[in-house]
């Protein structure tokens, strides 16, 4: 038995969505590998999945992301 048990970090009034459990908790519940988060308010962590994927698009998209090709190369 572990004498002191380790607590997740987070305040209360801070929002975070859990990956594993599919749900808004408010205070980390969950372990950090587990959630997105903080987020300012509940209605933002409920959002969480849409704004990942957003922000995966724009990624995806976004020249400077994509690694150069290398140089001295001819691929004629």
């Amino acid at each position: 038995m572990a004498l002191f048990k380790k607590r997740t970090a987070g305040k209360p009034g801070e929002w975070f969505y859990c990956l594993e459990h599919k749900k808004v908790e408010e205070g980390p519940e969950c372990p950090a590998k587990d959630r997105f988060g903080p987020y300012a308010s509940r209605k933002e962590a409920e959002h969480a999945m849409a704004t990942a994927r957003e922000r995966n698009v724009e990624w995806e998209n976004d020249p400077k992301w994509h690694d150069a090709p290398a140089s001295g190369r001819d691929d004629d």
